[in-house]
Parts: structure tokens; C-alpha cells; sequence
């Protein structure tokens, strides 16, 4: 009996991966570099024809990925529906095919769909933007427009004196990030929720759900549409290279900033961290205290946070100020912070079924704005 050969496809928002060859349910797979430059990490496709069939997905030259040492434990998220993402079997090499990642999956349905992360596509960005501006006391602003023509989009909410500033997916792939950004709104738009009206009461806030739109639709891991690293580029941003930062800073500027939330994903480390403004020439002890002691309200909240693993904190004098973290606190003199997510699972707490995940990262949301609240009040664990 002949077999047909299953088919693949990503010419769709966020969609990426370059097929080598396909023979029956199986696939020789490369993933391409973001546009312009040599980040290589993010994938997203559609594999159709394989209902009943295993399917066996070989990704090859992984190790001139951006990063190699995010694929040994990682396992793949699949969706049937493109609701719920699960993790498919997911094996990795390194000694053959310059780093080579096998993933297999039986899917019930005729199509099946693959991707580093769950996706956050632009359509489900102007839903949550749609439906966060029109709550009450939520205004929306266009701080201005990418490369390719997009709005930056910025929901402000709140009637407190401490600016607040909340942005998500400079890198594009993480769209954990997002995931993150819409529980955030969730908790911040729902007047039953009490989080969310203390920091109304007490705070200004300014949410920006993504910060490289550009990046996000063509696919990108880690740059706009010209290749730029955004969070790079916070010293010295340009219409040219990185409209979205400059645009961002500009409407920071006005209203100042007094606490920023950074949202990432990190692709090695299996668990949730943050990264401090450690370094910047502006440091002193009193205003370290101010992010340790929130982190360990965090690490007190929620068992999905640690601080056993993360990067290295910055010598003195060496923080690197072209990051947003850095940036930010010293110009502003404010708490800032990076939030990282990972891509694989949370080692001390893992799921089986899903890994970190979507649900995972919305639930997260609340628990940092939670600390928040104890933060302001001035709380300690």
C-alpha cells in the first residue's frame, strides 16, 4: 500500500522552520536564522497527512543554534486543536547531524502543530488589546509603529502615584512572555480582583503586551524585522534600527518610571529567575535592597520561582546598560527587573503532560503583581 507523504507548512503568522526532505510520516528538518541575522532557535509549523501515523520530525544543525544548550531536556509543545499544548517525545544528539533533535508524535487528527513554544499570534495580541481597552478605566495609546508598519501598543490603567511599567517580547520568540502579559491584564482589568484594584489604587500603570510585533510575525527568535536585538539597544535607540525601544523610552520619559517588569524566556535554564540591575553605575545597597527584597516575596509567593539558578550578577561599574533592566534604573532610578521563563519545564515542579506552559505563565502574572502589592506595602518575607 502506498502511503503519501505527510506535508508542512509556515507561511503563517509566526510561522518558520525550512524542510529538507519528507518521506512518508518522517521529515528532515532546519531551522532558519531571523531575518538579517544569525539568531536561530524559534520554530512553528503545520504537519498535515499524518492522521493515525507517527510522525518523526528530524531537526538537524542544531548546533548552530543560537543556543545548543536549550535543546538537551527540551521536549517539543504540539497542538491538535491550538488550544491546549502538550509535549511530544523529544530526543536530542549532539554527536550526529552537527546536533540533531527527534520528535515523535501520533497525532488523532489529520493536522498537528509544532512549535518551540505555544504560540501568541498577533490576531490573539489585538483580541487581548481589544478587550483590555475597552474596561473600564483602561485608556489605549499607540506609542508609535515598527519598521513594518505596526502600532506598539500600550494599555494604561490606574489612578497611584508609582509608575509602573510592564513590557513583554522585545524577543519575539518568548512568547511566554505574552502568555505572562495576558494574565497580567487579566488580574489588572477584572474589578473582582483585588490585586488588580490595589495597584489601580496605588499605581499608574503602563502595559505593553508586545514590544517587537514585527519579530513576532515573521518568526523571529530574537530580532525585529532588520535583525536587531532590541534589548540591545536601550542606550542609544534608533528610528532606523529599533523604532520600538526608542518609542518605548520616549513614553517612559514622560511619565517616568519608579517600578519595570521586563518579560522573557530563557532557553537553558529549567526554571523561573530574575535578573537584577546589578552593575549599573548608579548602585548602592539601598536600592539593591529594593529588588532583593521583592524577589524574595516572590520566591515566598510562589514554588514556581527559585533563585538557586540564573545569571551571574554584574561586577560593580560592568552592567551592561544597553539592556532595558539596566537602562531603566539607572536613568530612572527605578526598581527594575527581568522576568525569565523557561522554555522546557520547571525542574523542581515538572508536568508531564505540558511542561511550563501557557496556564503556567498567566498564573505566574498574578503572583509577581501579588508581590507586587506586598512590595509597595512595604512587606518583607
Amino acid at each position: 500500500m502506498i502511503t503519501s507523504d505527510i506535508k508542512i507548512d509556515a507561511a503563517f503568522d509566526s510561522g518558520n522552520i525550512e524542510v529538507v526532505s519528507v518521506s512518508g510520516a518522517s521529515a528532515t528538518l532546519r531551522i532558519p536564522k531571523d531575518h538579517m541575522s544569525e539568531f536561530a532557535q524559534w520554530f512553528h509549523f503545520r504537519v498535515s497527512g499524518a492522521a493515525g501515523r507517527e510522525v518523526v520530525l528530524t531537526f538537524v544543525n542544531l548546533k548552530e543554534s543560537a543556543y545548543p544548550a536549550g535543546w538537551p531536556d527540551y521536549r517539543c509543545c504540539v497542538s491538535e486543536d491550538r488550544a491546549f499544548w502538550g509535549r511530544a517525545e523529544t530526543t536530542y544528539d549532539e554527536a550526529t547531524g552537527n546536533g540533531t533533535m527527534t520528535v515523535r508524535y501520533t497525532p488523532a487528527s489529520d493536522m498537528a502543530w509544532f512549535a518551540y513554544f505555544a504560540p501568541y499570534s498577533m490576531e490573539r495580541h489585538f483580541d487581548l488589546v481589544a478587550e483590555a481597552a475597552s474596561s473600564e478605566g483602561v485608556t489605549h495609546r499607540r506609542l508609535g509603529e515598527t519598521l513594518d508598519g505596526r502600532p506598539i501598543d500600550c494599555l494604561e490603567m490606574g489612578t497611584g502615584d508609582t509608575q509602573v511599567w510592564l513590557y513583554a517580547r522585545q524577543h519575539p520568540g518568548e512568547t511566554q512572555a505574552e502568555w505572562w502579559m495576558e494574565g497580567a491584564l487579566e488580574v489588572l482589568t477584572d474589578p473582582t480582583d483585588t490585586v488588580g484594584r490595589v495597584l489601580r489604587d496605588k499605581c499608574r500603570l503602563h502595559v505593553v503586551p508586545n514590544a517587537n510585533p514585527d519579530g513576532s510575525f515573521r518568526g523571529h527568535l530574537r530580532t525585529n524585522a532588520v535583525g536587531t536585538n532590541l534589548n540591545r539597544e536601550w542606550d542609544t535607540p534608533t528610528a532606523e534600527k529599533s523604532p520600538e525601544v526608542l518609542t518605548i523610552r520616549n513614553a517612559m520619559d514622560e511619565t517616568g518610571v519608579d517600578v519595570a517588569m521586563d518579560v522573557h524566556g530563557d532557553e537553558a535554564i529549567p526554571a523561573v529567575f530574575l535578573a537584577g540591575y546589578e552593575g549599573i553605575p548608579g548602585w548602592t545597597e539601598e536600592r539593591g535592597e529594593l529588588f532583593y527584597r521583592y524577589e524574595r516575596l516572590l520566591d515566598r509567593r510562589t514554588p514556581d520561582f527559585q533563585t538557586k539558578l540564573g545569571y551571574p550578577k554584574s561586577a560593580p561599574g560592568k552592567g551592561n546598560l544597553s539592556m532595558s533592566t539596566t537602562q531603566v534604573a539607572e536613568r530612572f532610578g527605578a526598581m527594575s527587573m527581568t522576568i525569565e521563563m523557561p522554555y522546557k519545564d520547571n525542574h523542581e515542579w515538572p508536568d508531564e503532560a505540558q511542561g511550563w506552559s501557557p496556564e503556567r505563565c498567566k498564573m505566574l502574572a498574578r503572583d509577581c503583581l501579588a508581590a507586587l502589592v506586598e512590595w509597595l506595602d512595604g512587606a518583607d518575607a
